[in-house]
């Protein structure tokens, strides 16, 4: 958990309680705290649904698609959403506990490469 923690990217959220920066320099204090609110927020049977309702919630921002469009063309946007971070670090050790288990198993595709972590030989 410490070390997922230290990996998050310095960004933030307006919700989020505290700044990233604070969480990353705190890691070795906050993770098992973390830990436990993870535990009692996900239970396996219930992936995703018992998530407190702030990890449900974003800002939208919108930016513009590419240089060069009509600012004024509603058209010419695509929604930003930015989640809290503790969120974002939850989403992350579960999909990696996911894929390991899927490799685990064997049970991805051989040529399926997407999403997964590449690694130099």
């Amino acid at each position: 958990m410490t070390a997922a923690i230290r990996l998050l990217p310095d960004k933030q959220c307006a919700s989020d309680p505290i700044p990233t920066r604070l969480l990353k320099d705190c890691a070795e204090v906050v993770a098992p705290f973390l830990v436990e609110l993870y535990v009692q927020q996900v239970p396996a049977d219930r992936l995703g649904t018992a998530n407190p309702p702030s990890f449900k919630s974003a800002y939208i921002t919108p930016l513009l698609k590419k240089s060069g469009l009509d600012s004024a063309d509603v058209r010419s946007y695509r929604p930003i959403s930015n989640l809290s971070v503790l969120s974002k670090l939850l989403e992350r050790l579960v999909a990696r506990q996911l894929l390991d288990h899927l490799a685990a198993a064997t049970l991805l595709p051989e040529l399926q490469s997407a999403y997964r972590a590449h690694h130099s030989t």
